[in-house]
């Protein structure tokens, strides 16, 4: 196997002492949350956001001020990207069914899809207003039922930004909250004097909220770990360098920590993409920041084949990954780890993320090995539920239950299916033995 890498990025040393850093100021904060609540809320908010409102929830009349100042075209828009995230959800969800079999006579068992029951939902903004995660949290849950939802975005330039409030309004969220990071997230899990906690946290953010939600995961569900974007662009001679470079340095925007990764079987696509990335970085607006997370976090990895390509990509496990060969499907077939798959150079990853309809908010460093993206799947609790309904199966599936009990030791739970055996099969069995073989009784 012959893997050549022309650009590294951070040696993954330095990435653990930066999530290291992360973890203890994650920690110390959520403490201070859950011993001091809404001081601790407004206290954080001011140091990091520079905003201190007399209340964080946002009043209808505030809504309704914030939508005025939307266009029509935008409300439109806005209006057509919740459009394409509900039917695919949708369409999810129907496919979803709850199911009740009859095993054997007289044993009846099923499933339901139940909703949770309270979700709370975070959508970035501090830098750049995030309207399209609205619709992937907020709307999707209100596609799967969920019958209440909280959502959460910090200030933008120092107050709500109005297009993030109507998409979260549009969406269907009951509660609207202008907070962000760390103490939004400690707020809608623990709760606080004037917030009630949720039972799931969903949503992308920084290393620092998805942090947050990894150290509150167990007192709340939690959609996914979805910390900062990944891209893998994975492209042969079939494309060019413009395509590649704009498309990897379209996700490293993001922020100064987002990898960008191309995989190719050209070396000339490879230089030429390295060549591409400097001539844009020279005129893209968001170069600062685009051109950090390159230079940190940037990779460009030469392979021979296709198969080396597929193996390198699946041990990588990126969020996004833009497919632009000659055999786009046999990726789509093989590949096993990844958050999304874009498919050709018709398609990009932006479109995933604002308006397509697949949900934007996926697995990253290397959960998508075992976890997909957030669907309206995640909203929903699959409850088990059994019931024996004749005399005959109830003392027939006893008397199997109390032998197996007894052979694990568990004299109390056998003594539940004894009960049963001798109340509806008619069969004596003593007390701390296992119920005779069914012939045997006979």
């Amino acid at each position: 196997m012959t893997i050549e890498y022309l650009k590294h990025g951070k040696p993954e040393t330095e990435r653990d002492e930066d999530d290291a850093k992360t973890r203890k100021i994650v920690e110390d904060t959520l403490a201070d949350i859950a011993a001091n609540g809404d001081a601790a809320v407004h206290r954080l908010s001011e140091k990091f956001d520079n905003y201190a409102p007399e209340s964080f929830k946002l009043s209808q009349s505030e809504i309704d001020d914030l939508i005025a100042q939307l266009t029509p075209r935008e409300m439109a828009d806005i209006a057509f990207a919740q459009e394409q995230v509900r039917n695919f959800a949708q369409a999810q969800r129907d496919s979803m069914l709850d199911i009740e079999v009859e095993t054997m006579p007289g044993v009846i068992l099923g499933h339901k899809n139940i909703p949770v029951q309270s979700v709370g939902c975070y959508v970035p903004g501090g830098k750049f207003p995030m309207v399209a995660s609205a619709h992937m949290s907020v709307a999707t849950a209100s596609v799967a039922g969920v019958p209440r939802i909280i959502a959460c975005t910090p200030p933008f330039k120092g107050k709500p930004n109005p297009a993030v409030i109507a998409a979260m309004h549009m969406g269907g969220a009951h509660e609207i909250y202008v907070m962000g990071g760390i103490q939004a997230i400690g707020a809608m899990a623990l709760g606080t004097e004037t917030i009630d906690p949720v039972h799931m946290l969903v949503g992308p953010g920084n290393a620092f909220v998805a942090e947050a939600k990894r150290q509150l995961f167990g007192k709340v569900g939690i959609d996914l770990f979805a910390g900062p974007t990944e891209t893998m662009v994975i492209a042969d001679e079939t494309v060019d360098a413009e395509l590649c470079a704009t498309d990897l340095l379209g996700q490293a925007e993001h922020g100064y920590n987002s990898p960008a990764v191309l995989l190719t079987n050209s070396r000339k696509l490879a230089e030429a993409t390295m060549d591409e990335i400097e001539r844009i970085l020279r005129i893209l607006p968001t170069a600062d920041t685009a051109r950090t997370s390159w230079q940190d976090y940037g990779e460009v990895i030469l392979c021979d084949t296709y198969e080396e390509m597929l193996e390198v990509a699946d041990d990588i496990a990126s969020e996004h990954v833009q497919v632009m060969t000659d055999r786009d499907d046999w990726f789509l077939e093989h590949m096993t780890c990844y958050g999304a798959l874009f498919l050709g150079a018709r398609t990009n990853v932006a479109n995933g993320d604002k308006v397509i309809g697949t949900n934007h908010t996926l697995p990253t460093k290397k959960a998508g090995r075992y976890t997909g993206g957030l669907w309206v799947g995640k909203y929903l609790k699959t409850h088990s539920y059994q019931k024996v309904t004749t005399d005959e199966a109830a003392a027939e599936i006893g008397a199997y239950g109390s032998r197996l009990c007894m052979l694990e030791g568990f004299v109390g739970h056998a003594e539940q299916c004894n009960l049963r055996v001798r109340r509806y099969g008619g069969i004596n069995v003593p007390y701390g033995t296992g119920a005779p073989a069914r012939d045997a009784a006979e």
